[in-house]
């Protein structure tokens, strides 16, 4: 995950920019935990770093080394979760939806994704920075998860490819906002169950969408 206030990628534990010691990945980890948790316990309004940092087991200023401040922390904590989703090849685009569409729904399942989740949506909509940070930090990231669909279904046979860069960018973003957009609801603002029934009828509806003829 890359937090883009430091210069860091913890995937790969280096650090860029800047000199001195490298960033702990394992202390990462704890701190992004520790505030999944921390906003569970307490909710937005009453988390604050020395929250975070307690739970953590770390000095504040090791926070603030990090990140700049709650908002910054929070949505890196939600990307956390997100970052973990993937996407198996199932042997067909159908199969590949129906998969990545359970899987979100088991992530959202989860008290801390959640709770995360719902707070900074709520938080961005007072915030242009903080709606940015969710866009390049969670949005954007997992798109990566579309496009790598759209690949192999194109390598299959099952969708044509697409010349235009623009459309195929248009494309992307529509899928994605489809079904993040759909789940999401359903599971927290509807609160209704994303089983496998339910996921069947979703993607037959989705791929009828992908496979029909583009509007004129």
């Amino acid at each position: 995950m890359r937090n883009p206030s430091s210069g860091h990628d913890t995937a790969t534990g280096a650090t860029h920019g800047r000199t001195g010691r490298p960033r702990s990945a394992a202390a990462d980890t704890a701190i992004l935990a520790a505030t999944r948790d921390a906003l569970v316990d307490l909710g937005w309004s009453k988390l604050t770093m020395s929250d975070v940092s307690a739970r953590a087991g770390v000095a504040k200023t090791t926070l603030y080394r990090r990140w700049a401040g709650k908002n910054e922390l929070v949505v890196d904590a939600v990307a956390e979760l997100f970052d973990a989703l993937e996407l198996p090849d199932r042997g067909s685009l159908e199969a590949d939806i129906g998969y990545v569409v359970l899987q979100f729904a088991d992530l959202l399942r989860r008290p801390e994704a959640r709770t995360a989740l719902m707070a900074v949506v709520a938080e961005s909509t007072r915030d242009e920075a903080l709606r940015d940070r969710i866009r390049s930090a969670i949005v954007d990231r997992q798109k990566r998860l579309v496009v790598l669909g759209r690949e192999r279904a194109q390598a299959r046979g099952e969708l044509p490819y697409e010349e235009d860069e623009v459309l195929t960018g248009h494309t992307t973003d529509l899928i994605f906002d489809v079904i993040a957009g759909t789940v999401v609801h359903r599971a927290l603002v509807s609160s209704e169950p994303v089983d496998e029934c339910w996921v069947a009828t979703f993607t037959a509806l989705l791929m009828h969408g992908l496979l029909g003829a583009p509007p004129s």
